[in-house]
Formats: C-alpha cells, structure tokens, sequence
C-alpha cells in the first residue's frame, strides 16, 4: 500500500488531473503538492519577475499560493482521508522533483499533449522525472 504520493502541480490542468488522480487511486495516502519555481533567467518570464523582489522566498510563496489554494479546493472536493502537505522549491522543476521523490513511494505527475511549446517546456519534465525518478512515476494525461 503506497503510503506517501508527490504531486508536482503548476496552474494547468494537467496538474490538476494528476491530483485528482493521485486522490483517486491513493485516497489513504499522505499526498504532497510541489511547486517548483524555476530559477530566474530570461527564458523564465514570471521567474525573472522574482529575481528582482527583495525576498525571493516570500515571492515564490506568493506566486504558489493560488496553485496550492486549488490544490486544497480538490482535495476538499474529493472522498477520501487524504492529508496534503505543500511544498515550494526554487531552481530545476525536474531537478527539484527527483531530488525530493526519495522521500516518497511514488510521483505522480501530469503532463500535456498538444503544441510543440506543450511537450518542450512541461512533457519535457514528466519525462526527465520518468527517467530519473528513484521511485516509481504515474504519468497523467
């Protein structure tokens, strides 16, 4: 019985699904959502918003804020006794995401299908993270 899931989640649908799915299968399990906020650069966007705050930390916790409220919003709507934890990590996504599934007896996370933009900078990670993942990966579409 898998008793603790990780549930890497951005604003997508995706991430929502993978959630949903998570609760669905593992409806007993401790369920952690991580957000990764990607290190600042000019390929970031948002995340170059964030280098420029004073505290960066406070930042990256204002921007996960909503994507941690909706992840709330689904587990209250859903039946089981799942506890959620949140977590926020600053650099890599897929990085971010190995390093923490060694805490953790499987990854479930959602990826996208459609534009190449879709598969480059999201499918990317799911696949980086199925690759690399020390634990097994439950991949959403």
């Amino acid at each position: 019985m898998v008793s603790r899931v990780l549930v890497p989640m951005e604003d997508s649908e995706m991430s929502k699904r993978a959630l949903e799915y998570a609760l669905e299968v593992y409806p007993n399990a401790e369920i952690t959502v991580l957000h990764v906020v990607g290190e600042p650069s000019q390929m970031w966007g948002y995340a170059t918003g964030l280098a420029l705050a004073d505290d960066l930390e406070q930042a990256a916790a204002e921007h996960a804020k909503p994507i941690f409220d909706r992840a709330r919003e689904i587990v209250a709507d859903a039946d089981g006794d799942a506890e959620l934890e949140t977590h926020i990590e600053l650099g890599n996504p897929a990085r971010a995401i190995i390093n923490r599934a060694n805490d953790y007896e499987t990854v479930v996370i959602g990826t996208h299908s459609g534009s190449v933009a879709d598969l480059v900078f999201v499918g990317n990670v799911a696949e980086k993270v199925v690759r690399s993942s020390p634990v097994p990966v439950v991949v959403v579409r």
